[in-house]
């Protein structure tokens, strides 16, 4: 199931995995499985890949950072395909990814000479590449009554949605708050008038999606099955210095 309607679709480069993602969430429809299963299942899969990293098993590594990225897109479907949105599975999902894309980057560290130094600087670089594509979309699904879960701007806790606890928002909500704050403050300081904007066209949108995560997994995944690990850091800190092209155009074509 789509998070925008028909008109507003595009070729999403990071969304790979949906397809797949989708025929394993109509399979647990009517299931007891929840998408927070589906979410902790896709975290076991990344802590899987990263064994394997370690251990030298660079294939069956890559394998399991795609089946990650696959297992992302199921829990979003299977929450749509019950229609049980929820906050604390949105803020557990990105959560997951944030910690996850860390231990993924350390791992690249831990298996290759990389400075530790450029290590965090390949971290900082992914999260702020993916709230760029994260921050747009928002923008786009919220601006044409697309899906709404995920909020332009986080202020504070928003109140539960039925069958969740607000306590639970709450906990969940102040964690992802603390890991996400900054990047999302740059990405608003950096194109704050964004939300006025009209809807972004299909192709600013596909050509956007390369910096979203399920792309990213995809680039690590194909330069470990390659035995291109080492490169793996420093492509991240070179791929960012086209997001300032990316938020220029915004800024002066797509206003």
């Amino acid at each position: 199931m789509s998070k925008l309607p028909e008109k507003y679709k595009f070729i999403d480069l990071s969304d790979y995995g949906r397809p797949v993602g989708h025929w394993i969430a109509s399979q647990l429809q009517y299931s007891l499985f929840t998408p927070i299963h589906v979410t902790s299942m896709f975290i076991v899969a990344g802590l899987i890949a990263i064994v394997f990293m370690i251990k030298g098993y660079y294939i069956t590594a890559s394998f399991f950072i795609i089946l990650k990225s696959i297992l992302d897109a199921a829990d979003g479907e299977l929450s749509r395909l019950k229609q049980t949105p929820s906050y604390v599975g949105r803020y557990y999902d990105s959560i997951a990814d944030f910690l996850l894309n860390f231990s993924f980057l350390l791992a690249f560290w831990y298996i290759t000479e990389i400075s530790i130094i450029y290590m965090f600087i390949a971290f900082f670089a992914i999260q702020l590449q993916g709230t760029v594509y994260n921050y747009y979309y928002v923008i786009l699904r919220n601006s044409v009554q697309g899906d709404s879960t995920s909020r332009i701007f986080e202020a504070g806790a928003p109140k539960a949605l039925k069958g969740e606890s607000q306590q639970m928002v709450n906990i969940f909500y102040k964690i992802y708050d603390i890991l996400y704050i900054s990047f999302d403050k740059i990405m608003y300081y950096m194109d704050k008038d964004a939300k006025d904007s009209p809807p972004f066209p299909k192709w600013f949108m596909t050509i956007l999606s390369m910096y979203g995560l399920g792309f990213q997994l995809l680039i690590m995944a194909l330069m470990l099955s390659f035995n291109l690990k080492s490169y793996v850091i420093p492509f991240f800190i070179v791929y960012s210095v086209f997001l300032v092209v990316f938020v220029g155009l915004r800024k002066l074509v797509l206003k």
